[in-house]
């Protein structure tokens, strides 16, 4: 687990021993740009930034970055390593990502246990990787490269799916031993257990427990949508649910209150309903420390 020292202060701005952040924090998009510039400091602990979005951008949104990035800690979570994808490792693309946290300190990187490209081109979603050992050779092998290039142990986010093509283990084995062979951090999705827990009817907290979380770098909470009785979508584009809340509390249990971002990447609602769900991150952490 990623040792940090937390004040009871909810408010307070604490520094974590890799990740460089602590507490609760948003992600940055674009479209809520006009919001995020309005914040005041201490209405979040952190910005996480998709790298892709911001690398070479000039102009009037690399100003808006910029002011940003002058007050708020940074991590990012990519887009498009394609830890898993068939195609060679995009190396140059890793090198780019390494000078970009190089200039703006950024410390951590975080990215998602999934492929979205083949040797064609650009998938344009995020692909599940089959459950088997050789995946787990051929992803872990991958990681330890860019964990090279980039001179930084990043963490990998287990992901929402909807089918499982190959698969000859258990998808929590798979996580473990992906993340056991390349020596990497976990991001530990709540909402992504969730909905793949209804999708495929297994028991979220059983998941939970079977999960390595003393690799926990850091947490993800969402929203997501209901398509039907027996079928979620991981969306991020609605409130967090009362039971992904409970499946946070659960994880702070095994985890301590490690930093959590919110994740919401459209239906953008005013910051005050953002920030309403930041406090209920904060007020969490702070059960879980004194509990």
């Amino acid at each position: 687990m990623v040792e940090l020292a937390f004040d009871l202060n909810a408010s307070s701005r604490i520094e974590g021993s890799q990740l460089g952040v602590a507490g609760a924090g948003l992600g940055l998009r674009r479209g809520m740009l006009p919001q995020l510039l309005k914040l005041s400091d201490n209405d979040v602990d952190f910005l996480e930034i998709a790298p892709e979005n911001w690398i070479g951008v000039g102009g009037r949104f690399r100003r808006q970055f910029l002011q940003l990035a002058e007050r708020f800690p940074l991590i990012c979570h990519g887009l498009s390593l394609s830890i898993g994808s068939p195609a060679p490792l995009d190396e140059d693309f890793v090198r780019s990502v390494r000078t970009f946290l190089d200039d703006h300190h950024i410390p951590f990187y975080s990215e998602h246990l999934s492929y979205c490209s083949d040797d064609i081109g650009h998938l344009y979603d995020l692909m599940p990787i089959p459950f088997t050992d050789e995946a787990v050779n051929y992803v872990a092998a991958r990681i330890r490269r860019v964990q090279d290039i980039l001179e930084r142990q990043i963490a990998i986010e287990h992901v929402s799916y909807y089918a499982a093509p190959g698969q000859r283990m258990r998808e929590v084995d798979f996580i473990n031993a992906v993340l056991s062979e390349s020596d990497c951090k976990l991001l530990l999705d709540v909402n992504n257990i969730y909905v793949n827990s209804v999708n495929f009817r297994y028991d979220p907290y059983e998941f939970l427990n079977a999960l390595d979380l003393s690799r926990t770098a850091y947490v993800h909470i969402a929203g997501h949508y209901v398509e039907a009785e027996d079928l979620r979508i991981d969306t991020h584009g609605t409130a967090v649910v009362d039971p992904v809340w409970a499946l946070l509390d659960a994880a702070y249990q095994k985890t301590g209150p490690v930093p959590t971002l919110l994740e919401r990447d459209f239906n953008f609602p005013p910051m005050d309903e953002l920030l309403r769900e930041i406090e209920v991150i904060r007020t969490a952490q702070s059960q879980a420390l004194t509990g």
